[in-house]
């Protein structure tokens, strides 16, 4: 017979009671460490399970002790039971949160006595990530806890745990006092994973990392609490109950690792609040216990957890069955955007490629038009020859030999060289300075053109948004452009046209969608009274929104997950959202522009990560089913509505299935 008692440490050393509330709006008054003190030893889970003398451990003296009760179990099981362990309770698997030296502490109470340890102290981790600061910073908390992938050799002394430049952005991000926020977890890290020399291994042999170990992310849950733990701080969650004597689970195991990594780090569900795999050993601590809750006697089993309720078990080792139900609840968990549902075969037929402006001008005329500009101007003479020869020799060459006339088709097609795009862009910084917009066009046109090459599209996507970039050159002019009271068409027409063929490249596309001067450019211009502009307008709408419903296609396709996390901007969408729709109205003379308005609509509605939250509610104010069904006849689109049979369909299916 002999008394159990609990230590408990705080292993901020008071910070906690002095800041959590500062840094967390939650009153936590200590990050519990716990040890077990039985037989006149005290024992605990850092690095390995280690024993020393009571109160001689490196976490000093305990700021509470706790009498748990009597054991009747003798000293001899129990060492049996440690030795157990030993395999379970290595240093690789530690983690700050999921499984610690208390998930350990309870273990042993469980055998000893047959309690656990308080509340207060099991459920620290949930009431931490029940904050925002929490929620915020368990990626940080995940990465100093890394377990090292299945296979690979063990280290033969692990590393206090460290947060990593990316980890420490994410704390920094989450606390409105990072420096302090950072300081603070890695010294609860250091404290809770250091060991101390003295402090004896458990039977005298070193605590090593165990060489068959789970990998990140697959948590271990050996208790009731741990495991309860992890019901509370996820919304799904996977339990594999399994034995080491057990033939099928060695067999099933290799693919429930391989789909918990697939599932936490492709679908975009991991981490806090996310999905959790669960491996619960039977023959590991009070594992029995949480087996008798749930029913499970045999094994393998799989349970299934949907917001802490069971959903769903399964028994046996059939992989595939276990993948599609690890898949159902996932869907069902995450459901994904709900047009995805929705048949609209009209869209469908819409091809995604970009509307591309390709056709070659006299670039003579070009160039001699340019250069009458340039000579009417103020450009000092000097400069004034040094890009007109530059203009000559260097960029009209080339585009004529990389897009040369019908005739001259069997041109070689080489690639502008490096010097050729530096001098290119450092001419066209000094024309912006020294013309006025509607002077520029030609330069615009020029430059319309050699963004179908795809040397020149990368050479601007690597210069992106800099003062070396010509697209932001000319985008800036464009924003001074629309500011006159009389814009010069021209310049308008070309650029919309230029913004237009940024989308033969993603990469380039990709720079440049979300810049606020082509939102303005577009916004302001899809309400042109020329129709040539409307039409380029249209069309860079288009290329918009077909660019990004490709990007969340994919999405769907390859992930499930919670869509509205993408990082979309809502305010933008509804921008470009409610100027389509205004244009759409406004539009009675060409089906053309209609047609390309109403499938930039319906690209952008599709998938939109924020339709219920925000687009929706909008189309509903603005009334776009009855404007798009306008168009059907003579009172939105004149004399008798549009024609065509495909854009009659598309607006029909657009307005029923999205609007």
């Amino acid at each position: 017979m002999s008394t159990v008692k609990l230590y408990v440490y705080d292993l901020s050393n008071g910070l906690a009671r002095q800041l959590s509330r500062q840094l967390t709006g939650k009153q936590i008054d200590g990050i519990w460490h716990t040890s077990v003190v039985v037989y006149g030893k005290e024992i605990f889970y850092g690095q390995g399970i280690s024993i020393t003398a009571p109160g001689q451990s490196h976490h000093g003296r305990p700021l509470q002790v706790i009498d748990v009760g009597e054991t009747a179990i003798d000293e001899p099981t129990f060492q049996e039971f440690l030795d157990d362990m030993r395999e379970h309770y290595t240093a690789d698997k530690y983690h700050l949160l999921e499984f610690n030296c208390n998930s350990f502490t309870n273990d042993c109470v469980g055998l000893l006595t047959g309690g656990s340890i308080p509340d207060w102290i099991k459920d620290l981790p949930s009431d931490f990530l029940s904050t925002p600061f929490g929620a915020a910073l368990r990626p940080t908390i995940d990465a100093m806890f890394r377990r090292p992938v299945s296979g690979a050799p063990p280290p033969t002394a692990p590393p206090v745990p460290a947060i990593q430049p990316r980890a420490a952005a994410t704390a920094a991000a989450a606390s409105p006092n990072p420096d302090l926020a950072a300081t603070l977890l890695q010294a609860v890290a250091s404290q809770a994973f250091s060991s101390q020399s003295g402090v004896a291994a458990t039977n005298g042999r070193a605590s090593t990392p165990s060489t068959i170990t789970t990998t990140a992310p697959i948590h271990i849950a050996t208790n009731p609490a741990s495991f309860h733990n992890v019901l509370k701080t996820h919304r799904a969650v996977v339990a594999m109950f399994t034995s080491q004597t057990c033939p099928p689970c060695r067999m099933i195991e290799p693919v429930f690792e391989r789909i918990a990594h697939e599932r936490t780090q492709s679908a975009d569900v991991g981490g806090g609040g996310g999905i959790a795999f669960v491996k619960v050993d039977l023959g590991a601590g009070m594992a029995n216990t949480v087996a008798a809750e749930y029913g499970v006697r045999v094994t393998p089993t799989f349970l299934f957890f949907r917001d802490g309720d069971k959903t769903g078990e399964m028994k046996g080792a059939n992989a595939s069955e276990f993948e599609s139900q690890v898949n159902l609840l996932i869907w069902e968990t995450y459901p994904p955007h709900p047009h995805t549902q929705k048949s609209i075969p009209a869209l469908d037929t819409v091809s995604t490629n970009p509307i591309l402006f390709t056709q070659v001008p006299a670039l003579d005329t070009v160039l001699s038009k340019l250069i009458s500009f340039i000579d009417k101007s103020a450009l000092q003479t000097t400069s004034a020859q040094t890009v007109k020869q530059r203009l000559t020799s260097e960029v009209v060459p080339w585009l004529k030999t990389r897009f040369p006339a019908a005739q001259q088709s069997k041109a070689t097609k080489p690639p502008p060289s490096n010097q050729l795009l530096i001098h290119w862009t450092e001419t066209t910084r000094e024309l912006v300075t020294a013309l006025p917009p509607g002077e520029l066009f030609p330069l615009v046109d020029m430059w319309r053109l050699a963004l179908l090459d795809d040397t020149v599209a990368a050479y601007c996507a690597s210069n992106s948004g800099s003062t070396s970039d010509p697209v932001q050159l000319l985008l800036v002019q464009g924003l001074a452009n629309i500011s006159q009271p009389t814009p010069a068409r021209n310049y308008t027409l070309t650029l919309l046209r230029l913004l237009s063929n940024t989308f033969a490249s993603p990469t380039l596309g990709s720079s440049v969608l979300k810049r606020k001067p082509l939102t303005t450019i577009l916004v302001h211009n899809l309400l042109h009274e020329d129709a040539a502009v409307r039409t380029a307008a249209a069309s860079l709408g288009f290329n918009v929104a077909a660019f990004i419903q490709k990007e969340r296609l994919e999405a769907v396709r390859q992930r499930y997950g919670p869509f509205a996390k993408s990082e979309e901007d809502g305010d933008w969408e509804v921008e470009i959202v409610s100027a389509v729709l205004e244009a759409i109205g406004n539009e009675k003379q060409s089906e053309e522009i209609v047609h390309r308005l109403v499938a930039c609509l319906a690209f952008l509605l599709r998938f939109s990560p924020v339709y219920e939250m925000q687009v929706g509610p909008l189309l509903e104010v603005l009334q776009a089913k009855e404007t798009l069904k306008s168009k059907l006849d003579s009172t939105g689109f004149s004399p008798n509505g549009v024609k065509g049979p495909a854009l009659r369909k598309l607006i029909t299916q657009v307005a029923d299935g999205l609007c």
